[in-house]
């Protein structure tokens, strides 16, 4: 069986709950659509706004205070929120890699430290951080353990390392600047154990394509940055579970049965998307939401990746929130019908942000200061 790219576009928007907004609970919905990155405390809640009807931010602040949902570095070394249950099997899959680029960076090397120092000083680490320890607490416990001062390189890793959760610490985001952390439930992930590894990434690969496909081996290497031969690994545990398919280009594409996969004519609403979401970021052929003309316009050099808006299921431009409401720049001219679909939008997401941060993106205004190649711009009020 074959699928044109625009399939594959609708695919993935199906998927993803960017078709038809989805009723559905929060936690139920991150499973769905497998992970949310977070490195933006704001962007899962602007993610499932974009995914779920009449979607209550209450309900994600609940479920994070409970640990049902909870965030970690997982998949491409980033902090991602993911179901809770979902999360061992991720964390084992993502083992190498986190172990490899946490432990064995020259940074860390270099402050004297070791994988095998890791090994000895972690489990009296995840003892105390059975209870929310703050990032300060964590590192002094660390200090006294090593016996010394712990430069703040060593502790990074270490954290992104460990199999930890960041603890909530309250509003707007559930997460602020002040970060906290506690061991993640038991059972904990294995670590170390190449086996339990090759099974875990089967396991996410399996989720991935669930919320993610049809997709490629490289596709499931960029998802989650481990190397391909790995990959094609643990695509071997699941394969009998697989159907293939032929992308554009003869790609040969693993899907689960049953997935979705709507025409590639159906109709794509305009979405105003979180920044990092997901979908811009999860295959190696980004072309599959993003043109490749305004892939650099997006995701920039430090790999900030800019809120945009969906328009046909494409990357037409970004948002940013500004004061009276939300300013839109298209990078291409677009049908009065559009912006006029836009506005709806805004308004809502307007309304939305104005009771929990009107200006969550702020921090990043400088890279409209230093320009994009915009054809229109417009400021979309909130109510």
């Amino acid at each position: 069986m074959g699928i044109t790219a625009r399939g594959l576009n609708r695919s993935t928007l199906a998927r993803q709950l960017l078709l038809d907004r989805g009723t559905i609970g929060v936690e139920d919905a991150v499973r769905r659509v497998v992970a949310l990155q977070a490195q933006q405390p704001g962007s899962p809640y602007v993610a499932l706004w974009n995914r779920v009807v009449d979607f209550d931010p209450a309900a994600l602040d609940k479920a994070v205070e409970s640990y049902a949902l909870v965030r970690s570095t997982l998949m491409r070394l980033t902090l991602h929120m993911v179901h809770a249950g979902d999360y061992r099997a991720f964390r084992e899959g993502m083992e190498p890699t986190l172990r490899g680029s946490r432990l064995h960076d020259p940074r860390y090397k270099a402050a004297g430290f070791t994988a095998a120092d890791a090994d000895v000083l972690l489990p009296e680490l995840l003892e105390y951080a059975g209870e929310a320890r703050t990032g300060a607490l964590m590192r002094e416990r660390l200090e006294a353990a090593r016996g010394g001062p712990v430069e703040a390189v060593v502790w990074r890793m270490m954290r992104q390392y460990a199999p930890l959760w960041h603890a909530p610490t309250g509003p707007p985001w559930s997460f602020g600047a002040a970060q906290s952390f506690v061991t993640a439930s038991a059972p904990l992930p294995v670590l170390g154990d190449p086996e339990a590894a090759t099974a875990g990434l089967a396991v996410l690969i399996r989720r991935y394509l669930e919320g993610f496909g049809p997709a490629s081996v490289a596709d499931m290497a960029q998802f989650t940055l481990a190397p391909r031969g790995r990959v094609r690994e643990a695509v071997r545990l699941v394969e009998g579970e697989l159907e293939r398919l032929v992308g554009p280009g003869g790609v040969e594409l693993y899907d689960v049965p049953g997935a979705p996969l709507p025409d590639e004519d159906v109709p794509a609403p305009p979405r105003l998307m979180a920044m990092w979401d997901s979908v811009l970021l999860s295959y190696a052929d980004r072309g599959r939401v993003i043109p490749a003309a305004y892939r650099k316009q997006v995701i920039r050099v430090n790999g900030d990746t800019l809120p945009t808006l969906l328009v046909d299921g494409y990357v037409a431009g970004v948002w940013r929130p500004v004061g009276g409401g939300v300013e839109v720049s298209a990078f291409h001219p677009l049908p009065a019908r559009v912006w006029e679909e836009l506005a709806g939008e805004a308004g809502a997401l307007g309304g939305f942000l104005a009771a929990r941060d009107p200006r969550v993106y702020s921090r990043y205004d400088h890279w409209w200061v230093k320009g994009l190649p915009v054809a229109e711009t417009r400021v979309l009020p909130a109510p």
